[in-house]
């Protein structure tokens, strides 16, 4: 790939990162920090497409610098008017060499006052065609219209020429104004001292390096810094041939982008300095769900649960003589309004019953809060802590409706009871049965008896000692079934304790849903939002340094 293509394509991909930082940036940042870079957006893209055969070449100086003689030496024709005569418009001038073609770029750049510039026997009228070279007005005018007039087109044009006055070359005006904050413009830059033909050599050798001095004070160091005269013969040759070379490099429009990126990138890198992360600390995030949950009331929950998973089992295969007197007491989950079975995800979910959060409980999760919040946005420079504690807290107030329906709609794991549950009911069934059927029978003996009847033959089974059938059935029915309830209540507390590690493990992955959804979420959006305007920002600065005449 040729550099100009090279160039291009890299400009592009910083321009695209351009864009990629105010996506990632508005909203975010200071609009007044994010006003360069969408200027410049907008600036680059219409510069970009008017045109790339022409190349835009400003005369920049302060009062009496020689800049318009300079201008007209150039153009070989007294296009713009010299000292006393000089319009005070504060409009600049154009000269434009080729065939026509820059009038829309003029008209971007407002420039009204256009001189075509026919070419001329000495010169090779093809090595400036697409060059327009713009007289500014004096930056230093006492006219505010004219300075501003200047600070408009030094952010536009291509390549800046500053023409120094030799006696006036120190002048903070433009050094603080204009060449230090313009360090990284040095590749569209050159800096001449004018009117050199009036200084003795040694004079204008030592005003030369004093000027590259200063200059490599302001952070231009590499800026080339010519001395030129308007009338003396061959005194402008150097600036001649450093402007052709700008203009068939047919690459300063790129390069006046590239720095102007530069810049924007050095103005963002003191908000994009901290570390990268994406996602809240684990450590942090695990302590917030456990604040969380208590708030919630998952131990409650929890113990509940065990406590109706003991309840249950006991009405379902306890002493059939007793276990209807244990339906008649509350069932703990009941009494929380928590003993409905799995909800489907579309359902309408009731509040719970749960009591609210205590205040100690309260400042539990206050205190993770703070805690998630401050680890995720340590390291990181002004606005993002800020940012991301406020979307660590942005629904705080949203959080105990939402876990209390996450609790509600959590499977306690209650609404199927274990089989063996039904298989102990049955058993106990049927040992109440013949405990009956022995009472019965003994009772309708005794009934003879009283009446003085026959009694029938009684059968007996052969135990320790020979028992009477009815009595070993009534006392089988009786004994059986209070053994198998107490081993029933046995298991059903096993049971029970497995069943409550299982419902706080599926309660505190629905607290933990909520802690993500309302917390770890918004947090990790910023400190995502962080990490692509770090990358964003690193792109664009990754310019190349380049001289202006390619």
């Amino acid at each position: 790939m040729r550099t100009a293509e090279r160039e291009q394509a890299g400009v592009a991909v910083r321009l695209r990162a351009l864009d990629r930082v105010l996506e990632a940036g508005t909203g975010r940042l200071d609009e007044a920090r994010l006003d360069p870079a969408r200027r410049l957006a907008r600036r680059s893209a219409e510069r970009l497409r008017l045109s790339g055969a022409h190349t835009v070449v400003a005369l920049a100086g302060a009062t009496g610098s020689g800049k318009s003689s300079l201008f007209n030496a150039l153009t070989g024709a007294e296009v713009s008017a010299v000292g006393v005569r000089r319009p005070t418009t504060g409009v600049a001038h154009a000269a434009v060499w080729g065939a026509d073609g820059a009038g829309p770029l003029l008209d971007w750049l407002e420039v009204p006052r256009r001189h075509h510039v026919p070419g001329r026997a000495e010169d090779d009228p093809a090595e400036w065609a697409g060059l327009v070279l713009l007289d500014l007005p004096d930056h230093d005018s006492t006219v505010t219209a004219h300075r501003l007039e200047v600070d408009r087109l030094v952010a536009l044009v291509d390549v800046l020429v500053w023409v120094l006055d030799p006696q006036k070359y120190a002048d903070a005006a433009v050094h603080d104004r204009y060449l230090r904050p313009l360090a990284r413009h040095g590749e569209v830059m050159v800096v001449v001292l004018n009117q050199v033909d009036r200084l003795p050599p040694d004079q204008a050798g030592a005003a030369l390096a004093d000027v590259r001095r200063l200059l490599a004070d302001d952070g231009l160091a590499g800026v080339p810094v010519l001395g030129v005269s308007a009338v003396a013969p061959g005194g402008h040759d150097e600036l001649r041939a450093l402007l052709t070379g700008a203009v068939a490099a047919h690459r300063a429009a790129l390069r006046r982008v590239s720095a102007d990126l530069d810049t924007v990138g050095a103005d963002l890198a003191g908000v994009v300095a901290g570390p990268v992360r994406t996602e809240p600390g684990a450590r942090t995030a695990a302590d917030l769900a456990a604040a969380l949950g208590a708030a919630a009331g998952v131990p409650a929950v929890g113990a509940a649960v065990e406590r109706a998973s003991v309840h249950r089992a006991v009405a379902a295969t306890g002493w059939p003589w007793t276990r209807y007197l244990r339906r008649l007491r509350p069932d703990p989950l009941r009494r929380l309004h928590l003993d409905r079975g799995p909800v489907a995800d579309d359902a309408p979910v009731a509040r719970t019953s749960l009591p609210q959060a205590t205040a100690v409980e309260r400042s539990r999760v206050d205190m993770a809060l703070r805690a998630l919040s401050d680890a995720a946005a340590a390291g990181l420079p002004e606005p993002w802590p800020a940012a991301v504690h406020t979307a660590a807290r942005a629904h705080e107030d949203d959080l105990p409706d939402a876990l209390d329906r996450a609790v509600a709609a959590t499977d306690l794991g209650l609404g199927r009871p274990p089989r063996w549950w039904r298989a102990a009911g049955l058993l106990q069934g049927l040992l109440a049965v013949l405990a009956v059927a022995g009472g019965l029978w003994l009772a309708g003996l005794y009934l003879l008896t009283l009446l003085r009847l026959p009694e029938p033959p009684t059968p007996t089974v052969e135990l320790v000692v020979p028992v009477p059938l009815p009595t070993a059935l009534l006392l089988g029915g009786l004994l059986g079934g209070l053994l198998l309830a107490v081993l029933a209540r046995l298991l059903a507390g096993v049971g029970a304790r497995r069943r409550r590690v299982r419902v706080r493990r599926r309660l505190d992955e629905a607290v933990a849903r909520v802690a993500g959804e309302l917390v770890l979420a918004p947090v990790s959006a910023e400190l995502r939002a962080y990490a692509e305007l770090r990358e964003a920002v690193t792109a664009l600065g990754a310019g190349e340094t380049r001289g202006p005449d390619g």
